[in-house]
């Protein structure tokens, strides 16, 4: 078990890759789609920031800001951001490749990250995985709200909003084509 969580974290970006490329070819986004899908997209972009902006990896237990809320928020982030883009899309196959990691992939992935952390916080961990949920937010916690904008930059995360404003794109330019193709 502990060798596939190990293959599935190493390709779990390019196949994020190689699966965005298939979900933008069979997406037939509509205008109603684009807006509908747009917010539940952005709401996992801003997740992902709000996560990025505080997590300091292998070096701290972070359990402040949105780690209060779930212990995985870039991965709810994430899925957040499939979710958009699979209504986006408008196409059962391309919302299928764009939901499969997040019911294959990232599981495994979480539980191998989950015992990296017990190894590393031992007693930390143990207490916050009691009082956090792992995945799905509890947002009856009342958080403190902290965010670093020098942490969220370490941690490169606007690349998350630079794919994102790039699938948008693409996703926009196919409606405007599909609807000049009608």
């Amino acid at each position: 078990m502990r060798q596939y969580s190990s293959m599935l974290q190493k390709i779990r970006v390019p196949l994020g890759f190689l699966l965005a490329a298939a979900v933008l070819y069979f997406a037939e986004p509509t205008a109603a789609s684009i807006l509908t899908g747009l917010p539940v997209a952005f709401a996992g972009g801003v997740f992902r920031a709000l996560a990025a902006g505080v997590i300091k990896k292998d070096s701290v237990m972070t359990t402040g800001g949105v780690y209060s809320l779930t212990r995985n928020p870039l991965y709810f982030g994430s899925a957040l951001l499939a979710c958009g883009f699979a209504i986006m899309s408008w196409n059962e196959i391309a919302a299928i490749l764009v939901l499969f990691p997040f019911g294959v992939i990232y599981p495994a992935v979480i539980l191998r990250e989950e015992r990296h952390l017990e190894v590393l916080f031992t007693d930390e961990f143990r207490a916050y995985r009691k009082s956090v949920p792992r995945f799905f937010p509890r947002f009856s916690r009342g958080s403190i709200f902290c965010f670093s904008f020098g942490q969220y930059l370490d941690n490169r995360e606007y690349n998350t909003v630079l794919g994102f404003a790039g699938a948008l794109l693409v996703l926009t330019l196919k409606y405007w084509l599909l609807r000049a193709s009608n």
